[in-house]
């Protein structure tokens, strides 16, 4: 993605004047306006309350909606949710010390997705940076292996060019994080203030990305014309680019089957016959079977993260290798590519559209899709019996039929990979954190998409013990209505975990029991002013999830499912993508699949 600057979406602002003394928390808010920024999650504290005094006046000016989070973890997760639905630069405030530190899983959380946020933190006035001062930490140093980029902001007359800076870097190339530590007695200072517009101005030493390589554009090309059993292999960078149109046009020009890691879900259409689903550890078996067997694979906006890649060795081991990629470290880094594409995956997929219109398209894959068809027929995901307790599954599917168009986030654990496997999602309506994979995300990432898009339905797919880490947001959706709702798959266990212990500790269920101590959750939604709906038996389950999905608020849905239940294809730690487990009709696997 190759952004310079934010939308102001106030139209023409002028604001200060040249030469006008402001304070330095005034010239933060307005250079943040002039970016475009209108919404802030965050939470106030001694060492940022000269920017919070700024942000009382923006708001009684009517320009700027700030949300106020229960914990800081929280506001960066609303912040990142916000940008992931949107596209746009999420901002998020915190304090010094605690507040600050709170921040970082959320900052690693942005890190590793490649989502763009400018985090704003407050600092111990400059004469006390370094004494150990009341609620000092260095969070400039915590954070610089987490961030693209940071600045401890000692002069006022900084802060226009860092505010740029910050979001030219956290929004072009490769998207990530930007750190702004601001110590109290700088946002306090009065200076005369000289606005600086987006995009005018650059950090010593950067560069946007390149424009894609023509020659390697063409021997891209020439790959794919001659390929027998292709695959388009799609991650994250497809989503950020806005490349999906584009890519569902070169899958159908070439009839390429197209499998997504847990990033790239949305980027293509699941209910297209040329979807093989999500690929890796909790993938689906036909698109396991097909990076086994696929003779090219088309890396696109991916990395070959080790959940994907399974034993690294055996990861597409008949395939030569196409990658596109924004992130030069990534070319080369965990599988070496025959033909590699550097630069935005949206303009180089283009380029590649428009250089295939001056041919002929060779099609040879009509038995490649014959062969995955089978393994689909012979291999879908499972269909729960309707007998017993409510499958975890069921619930997925009864979402998916039931709002088909919502925009979804996870947690983290079996329920993130069940709904990974079973809903079907639209590009940017699919949130989850897949690389740091940070339980707790879901219901505060919620609360950002919802804030961005007020219009739009919004559901939080959670566990019973990821909820609880940040069951605190409950009050800011109280506090500010948001119609959004929040639906606990409840197996009273940390159900990845006792998964795990289960299949590879002998069945030692250590510290996974989260039965004992389980609050009751109607209740406890309740307290927050949020509605809550139990659901315990099958005939319960499609009505009040309807009536619960389709009311006018926000709700808790806790939905009791059977307590042993795996997620299942799995591919086990340091075995090949075709070596699943939980796998049925094992016996139905064609002769000629040679794995």
């Amino acid at each position: 993605m190759t952004l310079t600057s934010e939308p102001n979406p106030l139209g023409d602002y002028s604001g200060p004047q040249n030469q006008q003394k402001i304070s330095g928390a005034d010239a933060l808010m307005d250079s943040l306006r002039r970016h475009g920024v209108d919404t802030i999650f965050g939470y106030p504290g001694g060492a940022i309350l000269p920017i919070y005094d700024a942000v009382f006046k923006s708001e009684q000016e009517g320009w700027l909606k700030h949300i106020l989070v229960r914990h800081e973890q929280g506001g960066t997760h609303a912040a990142d949710g916000f940008a992931r639905a949107t596209g746009r630069v999420g901002v998020c405030f915190g304090t010094s010390g605690p507040g600050a530190t709170n921040l970082v899983t959320g900052i690693a959380t942005a890190q590793m997705d490649s989502v763009p946020l400018v985090v704003i933190t407050g600092q111990v006035p400059r004469p006390a940076i370094g004494t150990d001062a009341f609620q000092e930490t260095d969070i400039f140093g915590i954070t610089l292996p987490i961030v693209k980029h940071s600045w401890v902001v000692r002069d006022p007359a900084e802060i226009a060019k860092v505010v740029a800076q910050g979001f030219l870097i956290a929004s072009s190339g490769r998207p990530g994080p930007v750190l702004i530590d601001i110590p109290k007695d700088v946002g306090q200072e009065l200076f005369e203030y000289e606005p600086v517009e987006p995009g005018s101005v650059r950090p010593p030493g950067f560069e946007l990305p390149s424009t894609p390589n023509h020659e390697a554009i063409t021997a891209a090309l020439d790959l794919i014309e001659n390929a027998v059993q292709p695959l388009l292999y799609v991650g994250g960078g497809v989503i950020s680019s806005g490349a999906h149109e584009t890519l569902a046009a070169i899958a159908d020009r070439y009839q390429i089957p197209v499998t997504t890691t847990l990033m790239g879900k949305g980027a293509f259409d699941e209910r297209a016959s040329l979807s093989v689903g999500m690929l890796g550890m909790h993938g689906t078996a036909y698109a396991n079977f097909a990076v086994t067997s696929c003779d090219l694979l088309i890396a696109i906006g991916a990395r070959f993260d080790d959940r994907v890649t399974g034993k690294l060795d055996t990861f597409a081991p008949k395939a030569k290798v196409i990658h596109f990629e924004i992130d030069p470290a990534e070319i080369n880094k965990n599988r070496i590519a025959n033909v590699s594409v550097l630069g935005d995956v949206g303009i180089s997929l283009a380029k590649l559209l428009d250089l295939s219109n001056q041919r002929e398209p060779k099609i040879k894959t009509s038995k490649w899709l014959s062969q995955i068809d089978n393994w689909k027929n012979n291999f879908p995901l499972m269909t729960p019996p309707k007998d017993g307790e409510i499958y975890p599954q069921e619930v997925l599917i009864a979402v998916r039929d039931l709002a088909q168009d919502a925009y979804i986030t996870t947690d983290v654990g079996q329920h993130q990979m069940w709904a990974a496997q079973y809903l079907l999602n639209g590009p940017r309506r699919w949130i989850s954190s897949a690389g740091l994979g940070t339980m707790g995300f879901g219901m505060p990432a919620a609360i950002g998409v919802k804030v961005a898009l007020p219009n739009e339905q919004v559901i939080c797919i959670a566990g019973d013990a990821s909820i609880l880490m940040n069951i605190q947001e409950l009050g800011t959706i109280s506090q500010y209505k948001l119609n959004l709702k929040v639906i606990i798959i409840n197996n009273h266990w940390q159900g990845m975990v006792r998964q795990w212990q289960e299949s590879f500790y002998d069945e030692r269920y250590s510290a996974s029991n989260m039965s004992n101590g389980e609050p009751d959750f109607i209740s406890l939604s309740r307290a927050f002013g949020v509605d809550g709906v139990v659901i315990k038996a099958r005939e319960e389950l499609i009505p009040k999830l309807q009536k619960a999905l389709s009311s006018n608020g926000p709700a808790l849905i806790n939905v009791n499912v059977r307590k042993g239940e795996n997620c299942y294809p799995m591919v086990p730690p340091g075995k090949s993508n075709a070596q699943m487990v939980g796998l049925p009709n094992i016996d139905k696997l064609p002769i000629d699949a040679n794995f």
